[in-house]
């Protein structure tokens, strides 16, 4: 098992991941980085876990209009969308916790 220094939004974390993965971890978190670089962009500095939960949000956005698109290998099941819409409000939800002192 190999060990990964990742640096997202300023911060150190060391990751295990399988021998010869690491270049792929690495690109994982340069692009959650991107993502988090993005929501400061157009939304300010925010607090971490807010900004954490718009990146992941970002990126599970792009996976789900992959499948739209066809990717999926079907026809796309409309709850989808709403359970999307569902877990995005409840991240939102826990990010503002989070950031209450």
């Amino acid at each position: 098992m190999a060990q990964v220094t990742l640096r997202i939004n300023g911060y150190s974390y060391i990751l295990g991941c399988p021998d010869g993965q690491e270049a792929h971890l690495l690109a994982m978190a340069a692009e959650v980085d991107q993502r988090i670089e993005a929501v400061k962009a157009s939304a300010g500095q925010s607090g971490e876990a807010r900004m954490l939960v718009m990146a992941a949000l970002t990126l599970a956005d792009d996976l789900y209009e992959q499948k739209q698109a066809g990717g999926g290998g079907g026809k796309p099941d409309p709850r989808l969308g709403r359970r999307l819409g569902r877990l995005a409000k409840r991240a939102e939800d826990i990010a503002a916790g989070l950031e209450t002192p």
